[in-house]
């Protein structure tokens, strides 16, 4: 199980995008409607995300990793990737997630990068990033 939350900056992150086994986690609340979103994303909104941990450990029962974000991953996507490791901590049951991670500076720092978007506005997002 995950030990600790860690960072992964956008360049790391968008290799790591082709395994299967990661899963990235979009906190945002209500800007993800208007805003654009990475590909493939989970959409679990800060606003809600404590009564939807068992929702999320569900959603990702075949992921090793899951990276958590918010607009800048100052506040919201750090403190709910800490709630879901605590989650972990607390669970019965054990899980295959070995890592929790952060995106460095957020879905404004992704997109402003140049990295690719999605606009779709599935949830969960189908789409796979390229």
């Amino acid at each position: 199980m995950a030990r600790g939350v860690s960072y992964v900056s956008a360049a790391q992150l968008v290799p790591m995008l082709r395994d299967s086994r990661i899963a990235v986690v979009d906190v945002r609340d209500e800007e993800r409607m208007y805003d654009a979103h990475i590909a493939g994303s989970h959409h679990f909104a800060s606003d809600s995300f404590a009564e939807r941990l068992p929702e999320l450990a569900q959603a990702t029962t075949d992921k090793e990793t899951l990276v958590f974000h918010c607009a800048l991953s100052k506040v919201r996507g750090p403190s709910c990737a800490q709630m879901y490791l605590d989650y972990l901590s607390e669970a019965k049951e054990d899980s295959g997630i070995k890592n929790i991670m952060v995106l460095e500076r957020g879905f404004n720092g992704w997109e402003l990068s140049g990295r690719p978007v999605c606009r779709c506005k599935d949830a969960p997002c189908k789409r796979v990033c390229s």
